[in-house]
């Protein structure tokens, strides 16, 4: 049965609000020919769009650069103001944004485990409060967190995880009542992080894939023919917990020591790299995890370094061979929980993600992949991740413009 009237419109609307969001402002004529509808039918749209307070003429185009066909249409960006935030057991990052995803202002605050609940939560809420008063905005429409732990599937709740500070649990209450008009969604860190890579990153071009979060703790994210899946309680992807060999014992139900968490958190990457000799970097990057510093400081000074770059990295005067057998033994590991993945799943792609993913670039990548085929009869890519550590910004980001749009556009 053909569409109605009124749903044409609305489909027409959406299209071009979209191809807007993706390519930036047009013109009527350049609408036309994107969407291929008429030109009345355009004009209708634009019109409407208008009028609605959706999109507005933001500049001409063209050589003449005058007349109704030389004006720019463009998404009213300051009809809605974002927030993201990146929730760590060490603090909290956090970006304000506008409805196309231009950011306005960043802030972070580092939250120490010795403080009390109540202002851990105040001092979290006020940095976002800090990073909207920087933007110039007035309140916001949407927040996206993203936070490590288990999304309950049915409430979208963090729920009750082992381990996490107890201010992580208190934090979305404490958004919403100081910021009643925002629509407060909390999402897992690395689930995030793969939306960011599929969008912006490694895995632009698959439509199935795994990341494998390396950070502080580990986790993987599973896209599966082009969807995110969660699992029954929200807990897809707690390869932490994963019993593998080479640890001292096996995880529990509360505690993933002795899961594939004890090969590959931070924690046991800082202590293979001090069993390969591999010391601090000597020009940290600020803000970067100790593990990712290590892992960077091994690749500049690996057999796949450049010749001539360890004289200005900042691993320089570590040792050639025990920084390729820091990176050999280290993707050993790593490949234990990859093919156990790869196993089950068989995405044909793995993300290494996080700090750490990032930090060992191609020459972990290929190392992984290279024990990959001996271990799995299943072929696989394995790729380092493009945002590293900054995925789970960008994640939250995109989910709640999505999210603001969807409200915003929906009608029209």
């Amino acid at each position: 049965m053909p569409a109605s009237p009124s749903t044409a419109r609305a489909i027409n609307d959406r299209l071009a609000l979209r191809l807007m969001q993706d390519q930036g402002p047009l013109t009527a004529g350049q609408l036309k020919q994107l969407t291929g509808l008429s030109r009345p039918t355009v004009a209708d749209l634009v019109e409407r769009l208008a009028a609605a307070g959706l999109i507005e003429v933001v500049g001409e185009a063209g050589e003449q650069r005058r007349g109704p066909n030389a004006r720019l249409y463009g998404i009213v960006t300051g009809r809605a103001h974002l927030a993201a935030l990146d929730v760590r057991t060490e603090g909290v990052a956090v970006l304000v944004s506008d409805l196309v995803g231009r950011v306005l202002a960043e802030a972070s605050v580092p939250i120490g485990g010795d403080i009390g609940t109540g202002p851990a939560v105040e001092q979290a809420v006020t940095v976002v409060e800090r990073a909207l008063k920087e933007s110039g905005a007035d309140r916001l429409h949407t927040v996206g967190i993203g936070a490590p732990g288990l999304i309950d599937p049915a409430s979208g709740e963090l729920r009750d995880s082992s381990g996490l500070p107890a201010w992580h649990r208190r934090l979305v209450a404490a958004l919403q009542e100081r910021l009643p008009e925002a629509r407060v969604t909390v999402e897992n860190e690395t689930n995030l992080a793969a939306l960011a890579e599929q969008r912006e990153g490694a895995a632009s071009d698959r439509d199935t894939f795994v990341l494998l979060w390396l950070g502080h703790g580990t986790g993987a994210a599973v896209v599966l023919d082009g969807a995110l899946r969660r699992g029954a309680s929200g807990g897809t992807g707690e390869i932490g917990f994963l019993p593998v060999p080479g640890t001292t014992g096996l995880p529990s139900a509360t505690d993933c020591e002795g899961g594939f968490h004890s090969l590959a958190g931070s924690a046991a990457v800082v202590a293979l790299a001090r069993e390969h000799g591999i010391g601090p970097a000597r020009e940290p990057v600020p803000g970067e995890p100790e593990a990712a510093a290590l892992v960077r400081a091994a690749v500049a000074q690996s057999p796949d370094a450049a010749d001539g770059a360890a004289d200005s990295t900042p691993g320089s005067g570590l040792d050639t061979a025990s920084c390729g057998r820091f990176l050999d033994a280290l993707a050993d590991r790593l490949a234990i929980g990859a093919a156990s993945v790869v196993a089950v799943l068989d995405p044909g792609c793995v993300v290494l993600g996080g700090e750490v993913g990032q930090a060992g670039g191609e020459a972990l990548a290929t190392r992984v992949a290279d024990r990959l085929r001996r271990m799995a009869p299943l072929p696989t890519q394995v790729r380092p991740s493009l945002l590293g550590g900054a995925a789970v910004l960008r994640g939250a980001l995109l989910t709640a413009r999505e999210s603001a749009q969807e409200e915003l556009f929906g009608g029209q």
